[in-house]
């Protein structure tokens, strides 16, 4: 039987979704823990709570992999703020975490695919070539259709299903939906973007009041579908490839973990 360490893990998902894809402010590869250290069982999850890592100790995982960075900029890793109690945590569990994030969003396969087939579109292009990689661009959003136009109402309750979510905010410009742009997480900045693309729905999260404004004036549906669940649909993707690559490996996704805001 193969024996994994915690830099086989990293090496294939580095692979998968290169650091070079990262924003500048990011924080993203192995954060805290052990390179040397043997796998047996690794957590997936999108965030690394306090919760989580008690999962991960009580499953006998030895690493997190998770999509938010667990820090960006740390000076202290003492017990006494949240980063810091999570940073002993995880080393008193002798537990490792690797986090992937915004390299994630632009990977081909990552976040950003994930999140346009959940919203069902297809032909699925760049909405902004933003990086760069070998002359190749990359994107951290998405530009598709619909296999079929559809009404406001009736996209809203396909997506709230596919997201898994307790509830959508939306503006409903009276459009039926077909051209679709979508960016998980917090892209209200990329409304400009699908407008210059003649997108007729934007589907993001945290989006604030005066984008909805924007959207208004432009006449384009504009969808808020909570970030944890824009962002979820990736958890699977990682499940999968780090089972093909290793099978040995016990490799779950946290059930602890969930979306954050509630809906009356």
């Amino acid at each position: 039987m193969a024996c994994y360490k915690v830099k086989d893990i990293l090496k294939e998902l580095e692979e998968f979704a290169p650091p070079a894809l990262k924003m500048d402010f990011d924080n993203v590869g192995l954060l805290v823990g052990y390179s040397e250290a043997d796998v047996s069982s690794i957590l997936i999850s999108l965030d690394i709570t306090r919760e989580v890592i008690d999962e991960a100790i009580k499953s006998k995982a030895q690493l997190i992999v998770s999509h938010h960075p667990l820090f960006f900029s740390l000076k202290t890793a003492g017990d006494t703020d949240a980063a810091g109690k999570k940073v002993t945590a995880l080393l008193s569990g002798h537990l490792s975490a690797i986090c992937m994030h915004t390299n994630l969003d632009a990977a081909p396969g990552g976040v950003g695919d994930a999140f346009a087939e959940a919203a069902g579109l297809t032909q699925t292009a760049n909405l902004a070539d933003e990086v760069f990689v070998g002359g190749k661009p990359y994107s951290y959003g998405r530009l598709g259709f619909l296999k079929q136009p559809a009404k406001l109402a009736d996209y809203l309750v396909f997506l709230k299903s596919r997201l898994n979510t307790g509830g959508l905010r939306y503006y409903d410009a009276g459009r039926d939906v077909h051209k679709v742009a979508a960016v998980n997480g917090s892209g209200g900045d990329y409304l400009k973007y699908a407008l210059s693309n003649g997108c007729d729905t934007f589907i993001t999260s945290d989006i604030k009041y005066d984008v909805f404004l924007d959207a208004k004036e432009a006449g384009i549906n504009l969808i808020d579908g909570d970030h944890f669940c824009t962002e979820n649909v990736v958890t699977p993707v990682l499940e999968k490839r780090l089972n093909t690559a290793f099978p040995e490996i016990v490799t779950a996704i946290s059930k602890i973990h969930g979306q954050t805001a509630r809906f009356l």
